[in-house]
């Protein structure tokens, strides 16, 4: 009996979980009527808003691609000055050289004539104490003569013509003995 009460009390109760017929046509017209709104009404402007969104960023995206064009040929136009300053500098770090080679090589022509001047001038002037030794050394020996001629005549010849004389024939006979050796 128990499963006979069991299946008469299951045929008789309605399922819960499954609506009424009037709850589903009207549930029904209200979906249809909600998604007829949002079809019409929502659906066009949000996909308006997306396609607006879209242009925006594909607008950025060319923005930023000409950007990145300009970009890379103001760096390339630099890198191009760049090298060419390299170059530039290169030239004259070049031209610095020679001119300094040129300022060195002019510099020892310079000393090299410097000397040879200074060379020549401490030759004229060994020359010229050369000629005034020999002068004072003339006169030193003509007055040496004189004394030793003075006292071997035993007459005193200082101021006499003759001991001039006599010192001129002295430095003569000396001079020649010296051009002989």
């Amino acid at each position: 009996m128990s499963a006979r009460i069991i299946g008469m009390l299951a045929a008789e109760a309605p399922n819960p979980l499954l609506p009424k017929t009037p709850d589903l046509i009207w549930s029904s017209v209200v979906f249809a009527i909600l998604l007829a709104v949002f079809w019409f009404k929502v659906l066009p402007s949000f996909k308006k808003n997306l396609d607006s969104r879209t242009e925006a960023i594909e607008g950025r995206l060319q923005a930023a691609e000409k950007a990145q064009a300009e970009a890379a040929a103001k760096t390339a136009n630099i890198e191009a000055e760049q090298a060419a300053a390299r170059t530039e500098a290169a030239s004259i770090r070049e031209a610095a050289r020679a001119e300094g080679a040129l300022i060195i090589a002019e510099m020892r022509e310079q000393a090299a004539q410097e000397a040879g001047r200074l060379t020549e001038q401490a030759k004229a002037q060994i020359e010229a104490e050369r000629q005034s030794a020999i002068i004072s050394l003339r006169s030193e020996v003509g007055a040496l003569a004189v004394d030793l001629a003075s006292s071997v005549v035993g007459a005193s010849l200082k101021d006499d013509k003759n001991s001039n004389h006599m010192v001129e024939q002295f430095l003569a006979e000396i001079d020649s003995k010296a051009g002989k050796n």
